[in-house]
């Protein structure tokens, strides 16, 4: 269902920006960082965030935690792009390595190929943050839990 709102609204004007304020009302912690969705397709996603006052700390830099947030937000929606239907997934942990200050205009991307699932497995997918001048500023692991629905084993 993901995909099919993606494709959908994509190549209306405005569309993208439609599509990643309705993921950020669906999850609202998340959309609280007002990432926007810049690509998307089966197990790959691609987001940027802006530099504002709003995700950053005092030291004038984007946020530890807004950058955990990007990444976790990358990885989920590249994950969900790529599980078949019947699966489920649920973040149980979160890391990150920072590299260097994250300033200007951010990009998120995350590419992944989920295992086949017959049962609970926690799976690892990671998100590279990157700066305007392609300098890796954080890279963010999520592990993911990924289990079929209840009554499809």
């Amino acid at each position: 269902m993901l995909l099919r709102w993606w494709e959908r609204l994509k190549p209306l004007p405005g569309g993208a920006w439609l599509f990643s304020r309705a993921v950020g009302w669906r999850v609202p912690y998340s959309g609280s960082i007002g990432a926007r969705v810049e690509e998307l397709g089966p197990g790959h996603a691609r987001l940027t965030l802006r530099d504002r006052r709003r995700v950053r700390q005092h030291l004038g830099s984007v946020h530890a935690v807004a950058l955990l947030n990007l990444g976790e937000l990358t990885s989920g929606l590249a994950m969900l792009s790529a599980l078949p239907p019947g699966v489920r997934a649920i973040v149980t942990e979160l890391g990150a390595e920072y590299f260097k200050k994250a300033r200007g205009l951010l990009s998120a991307e995350a590419n992944v190929t989920p295992p086949p699932v017959s049962g609970p497995l926690d799976f690892p997918v990671f998100a590279e943050i990157r700066d305007a001048g392609n300098d890796l500023v954080c890279r963010v692991l999520a592990k993911w839990r990924l289990d079929t629905v209840n009554g499809e084993r």
